[in-house]
């Protein structure tokens, strides 16, 4: 186990998985997932949610050698999905004694997932209790939808430490050497988008906290310029473009479509353009489009029609804006069509059913492939989008 300091009396047990492909079945995660878990060694021991099952073993190692022959006497239960109540039962076969701290929905759930898991202790909170364990004392913050119903936070007092569940969380492991907000951004829009009114809360919740350290069941434990991190989290949540610039998310059929969607882009960076990113939905990443969509403050999509409707690919990306409550963007459409172009139709229902977008005129038609008359009207709309 990498050796991260934490204090005297805070302990990180947590586990990197480089085996991992695929988190949550659908997002690529090619630097692997951290499932982080934590030991407050005092009077009384408190272990801070489990992990995965996939990393068990090394788990209740980490854990062993933390506790040191001691005993835990509470295992705090701040989010129940699998990713970190997979070794609870392991726990539990281990130290059957141990309470389980948790809200009213953490054990209707954790019931559901593990219906043969015998927990003899167990203690139910609400919001603003707390748990002095000796010096130590975890304050309870309920954070309902971020991102599931049963979320909380704990807050411990004498050192300002916010265990902040999945808030505040990214792909990739502890030794990963990347940017933070890159793949944090990719995580937050993909896992917790849907939910910016109730990240909106619990920030409320954690701006009246004196906290000195972040502590997420994801990705690195946030200790300096904190404001940083909650700036972002702060735009993110309000729908704010985090940046200005132009995404292009592109769905081409034989290519005609990407050639003109790269024709674009070349006019909009000869027009001045702060930024503009293109990516081809037929073989890039999903996860990084909607991030993307979500990053800037404007959007074009591009697409082919198909069986009077429109690409596939295209209608996964719309479905999946929509479900994440994509709002308040300026957005264009070029559509692409032989002989009956539907696809602009189709993308256009998609977007008035999003709140605060506003339409980029003039919607461009190609017919099959560009031609002097459809990249005129590229250009009239490089110039809108632009100006």
């Amino acid at each position: 186990m990498k050796d991260i300091t934490i204090s005297q009396n805070v302990v990180y047990i947590g586990v990197d998985d480089k085996d991992i492909d695929l988190f949550e079945s659908q997002y690529d995660v090619p630097n692997g997932m951290a499932y982080n878990s934590y030991v407050i060694l005092d009077d009384k021991i408190a272990v801070m949610d489990t992990a995965d099952h996939r990393v068990t073993d090394i788990w209740l190692d980490n854990l062993k050698s933390a506790l040191g022959g001691r005993r835990p006497d509470y295992l705090i239960v701040d989010h129940v999905e699998p990713d970190h109540s997979g070794s609870i039962a392991a726990l539990l076969e281990l130290y059957p004694e141990t309470t389980l701290v948790g809200n009213a929905k953490t054990f209707a759930f954790l019931g559901q997932f593990y219906p043969a898991m015998n927990a003899a202790n167990t203690l139910t909170v609400k919001e603003g209790d707390t748990l002095t364990l000796g010096s130590h004392t975890l304050k309870f913050f309920m954070a309902p939808m971020v991102h599931w119903p049963e979320v909380m936070v704990s807050f411990e007092e004498s050192e300002g430490l916010l265990f902040s569940a999945d808030a505040f969380g990214k792909f990739g492991t502890l030794d990963t050497d990347e940017d933070w907000a890159c793949e944090a951004r990719r995580y937050y829009f993909n896992i917790c988008g849907k939910y910016g009114v109730q990240v909106q809360a619990l920030l409320k919740k954690a701006a009246a906290l004196d906290i000195k350290m972040i502590l997420p069941l994801h990705g690195p434990l946030l200790k300096e310029n904190l404001s940083y991190y909650i700036g972002l989290y702060d735009t993110w949540s309000k729908y704010e473009p985090e940046n200005k610039g132009i995404f292009i998310a592109c769905s081409s059929i034989h290519g005609n479509t990407l050639k003109a969607a790269e024709r674009l882009k070349e006019m909009l960076e000869a027009r001045g353009a702060e930024k503009v990113s293109l990516s081809d939905l037929t073989r890039d990443d999903l996860a990084e489009g909607i991030e993307d969509a979500f990053r800037y403050d404007r959007l074009v999509l591009m697409s082919s029609s198909y069986d009077g409707g429109v690409f596939p690919v295209m209608e996964d990306f719309l479905c999946h804006l929509r479900a994440k409550t994509y709002q308040n963007r300026k957005v264009a459409i070029v559509e692409n069509g032989s002989w009956a172009p539907s696809a602009g139709r189709v993308i256009k229902g998609y977007l008035e059913q999003m709140k605060n977008i506003t339409i980029v005129e003039p919607m461009v038609t190609l017919k099959s492939a560009l031609n002097a008359e459809s990249e005129a009207k590229l250009a009239e709309l490089a110039d809108a989008l632009t100006k």
